[in-house]
């Protein structure tokens, strides 16, 4: 694809660095990093002003799950331009978010019968633990007023999801600002002792979070967990056991459950849903990135009846929930949501996944015997590759480093777009790649470890 634009990645990258300001970034690094002005993309291909093009292979923070501009999406969206824009949600009603409560109502856990709308996933976070401590308070029980959350775990970045965040990078500048949660140890198959599996970590990690409960349950509002794969604090994978048996403590204990599928959602981990690997129903789940196909900003949290009518009540009670977005529920952005639930109903998407997960697999096995490769995990289309100063003891490389920058680097300079947590490089492809695409990503990776740690 040519540039729209007469203008030159160079040329773009000065306005760029004039006036923006980067989320996540130390602008500081780009005196020496360029910047990658992008004008065009297409399925799993993004293409720069001087006509340079990089495989997408995080989807734009795991976004573009059917790739860019898919055709469905894009012609739905421009239908609907045709008719509403937007308007707000408070009093009014328009056929695509009733279309998509009932769409994702369909598809979701059994049990799971409200939707909440709101514009992205710490948003949504915040919603299902606003939503989750003002039904205890509406029920008589206002001492329940902390939450759990696990060890490594990242929900964003707004006050309330980085409360419950033990990401340090994230977390340590605004702790004075933040509640304090409760931590229970992660079921990280990567942490397993000698001769456990990752059932085995799971069990032992849900022995401790029940004698946390034990403790703590009258005080203690929900849980909060990533399904199967915690993103942001490393790609930490753990087996589907650990959720069932969170299911029946939290049962037990009565506290919430929220599962955080924002990332691990719309068949990224090989079910639709993380959640149904553990065959559970959470009381909150919390989507966004993958629901519009990365078209547009928006966010879901869903819930059960019990606590939709723990806030029915008269006005003058106090029990309303009173939270909201100016585009909560926005027509655009739940068009592009139908029309990616529309895919998954009428494509194969999630057979064909698994085929790309089982290629992704083959070409990634070669370096699990890599000198600096500690551990290679994978959980359907996320992989992970945990590099180290020896796969043996483990040791990280000195952060100072930046080794994962490096493979940042060497990515682009093949046609690549890698971005790697720390010393974790990570594979979260748009569901339109090919086998092909798949071994050439790989192989650019690989050749970029090998430059990192050389």
């Amino acid at each position: 694809m040519s540039s729209p634009y007469p203008r030159t990645n160079a040329a773009l990258a000065a306005r760029d660095l004039a006036v923006l300001w980067h989320p996540c970034t130390q602008m500081h690094d780009h005196e020496t990093l360029p910047l990658l002005p992008v004008v065009g993309a297409e399925g799993v291909w993004l293409y720069d002003a001087d006509g340079g093009r990089y495989l997408d292979a995080v989807s734009s923070w795991w976004t573009n799950v059917f790739g860019h501009r898919h055709p469905h999406l894009v012609a739905a969206l421009k239908q609907q331009l045709d008719t509403l824009d937007h308007v707000m949600l408070a009093g009014f009603t328009h056929e695509p978010a009733l279309e998509l409560a009932e769409a994702l109502i369909r598809v979701a856990p059994p049990g799971l019968a409200r939707v909440f709308y709101a514009d992205n996933g710490s948003s949504a976070v915040e919603v299902a633990l606003k939503m989750s401590f003002h039904y205890w308070r509406n029920l008589g029980h206002g001492s329940k007023q902390q939450f759990i959350a696990l060890s490594g775990s990242y929900h964003g970045e707004t006050l309330g999801a980085l409360s419950v965040s033990d990401v340090a990078l994230y977390r340590e500048t605004y702790a004075p600002l933040l509640l304090k949660p409760l931590l229970a140890p992660s079921p990280d198959a990567y942490e397993a002792e000698p001769g456990e599996s990752p059932r085995d970590v799971a069990t032992r990690r849900l022995a401790q979070l029940r004698a946390v409960l034990q403790r703590e349950a009258e005080t203690t509002c929900a849980i909060i967990v990533e399904p199967l794969v915690q993103c942001a604090g490393g790609m930490r994978m753990y087996d589907a056991s650990y959720l069932t048996g969170l299911r029946a403590l939290c049962d037990e204990f009565h506290v919430h459950l929220i599962a955080d599928e924002i990332a691990v959602g719309f068949g990224r981990t090989g079910t639709l849903f993380a959640c149904e690997q553990g065959n559970i129903t959470p009381d909150f789940l919390c989507l966004s990135k993958g629901l519009t196909g990365g078209m547009l900003p928006l966010s879901a949290v869903l819930t059960n009846n019990t606590v939709y009518a723990a806030f029915y009540a008269d006005y003058a009670s106090g029990k309303a929930f009173l939270h909201s977005h100016s585009y909560t529920g926005n027509p655009l952005a739940c068009r592009a949501a139908l029309a990616t639930l529309e895919l998954f109903a009428t494509e194969p998407v999630l057979a064909r996944n698994r085929e790309l997960a089982a290629c992704l697999a083959r070409e990634l096995e070669p370096l699990r015997e890599h000198t600096n490769v500690a551990d290679l995990r994978q959980t359907g289309l996320i992989a992970a590759v945990e590099l180290a100063q020896d796969r043996r003891t483990r040791q990280p490389f000195p952060t100072s480093e930046r080794r994962g920058l490096r493979v940042y680097r060497y990515g682009l300079q093949h046609e690549m777009l890698l971005r790697p947590l720390g010393n974790v490089v990570y594979f979260m492809p748009p569901y339109v790649i090919t086998p092909e695409q798949i071994a050439t990503m790989v192989r650019v990776a690989r050749d970029g470890i090998a430059a990192a740690v050389a």
